[in-house]
């Protein structure tokens, strides 16, 4: 997920580190700890790695050193806001292969949009470049569950004003969930701008809502790692 999945994708952005999210379960977590191992990756910031602690959305950082990758960062999630269950991930996943025939498994592109929609200023060109590539290779065959994941995600406000003229019927069905597609509908493109700005800006807070609670407990281990390096 994560930036390396934008890349693949076509969605370009630099990215030093690389972002899993991983199916928490014992078995999982020891094949994990086996890859880190070979990696020699060692943890750099709180939280430690458990699954109880990815569970409940934290991230878990770790910096290799093995000869290759000297310097990578990995970051371990099992959790994200707004985002379905790794089950569901798993299923609806894309499978990129290369000539070598390694095997790449990555977010669907609407569920990287999804996990995009965090605080950060950055993910949010990230988000509208997806979903207007999505749109760019599926729209000779839309089906009707992309037509209502462009109309929910797509934020060029030019592109997505087509998008509900063209499928009018389903834009005006999913008005009460993205009330924005109204103006959409009405080709009123500044108002349309403005909106996705305001839309943006709703998605931003509820994540640092969501993200409040995990840092007080970030501190709270921090305290708690700390102590007991001093009593050790």
């Amino acid at each position: 997920m994560g930036g390396q999945a934008s890349v693949f994708y076509g969605a370009a952005q630099v990215s030093k580190d690389i972002d899993f999210i991983l199916l928490a379960d014992d078995a999982n977590s020891a094949r994990l700890h086996a890859a880190l191992a070979e990696l020699q990756a060692e943890r750099i910031a709180i939280p430690r790695f458990a699954l109880a602690v990815l569970e409940r959305g934290h991230a878990v950082h770790f910096r290799c050193q093995a000869p290759g990758v000297e310097g990578m960062r990995v970051d371990v999630m099992a959790k994200m806001r707004g985002v379905s269950e790794f089950p569901i991930l798993w299923e609806r996943r894309t499978v990129f292969g290369d000539d070598a025939g390694a095997e790449y498994n990555l977010l669907s592109i609407p569920d990287l949009v999804q996990a995009k929609k965090t605080q950060r200023s950055k993910d949010w060109p990230v988000i509208e470049l997806l979903a207007t590539i999505h749109h760019r290779e599926n729209a000779a065959n839309p089906s009707a569950e992309w037509i209502e994941f462009w109309l929910r995600e797509v934020r060029t406000p030019e592109l997505l004003s087509d998008i509900a003229r063209t499928f009018a019927a389903q834009a005006q069905t999913l008005r009460d969930k993205r009330p924005l597609l109204a103006l959409a509908l009405g080709g009123d493109i500044d108002a349309l701008r403005l909106a996705l700005d305001t839309e943006r800006q709703a998605e931003q807070a509820l994540d640092r809502a969501y993200w409040e609670p995990l840092r007080r407990e970030l501190e709270e281990f921090r305290r708690a790692e700390s102590s007991q390096h001093h009593s050790a």
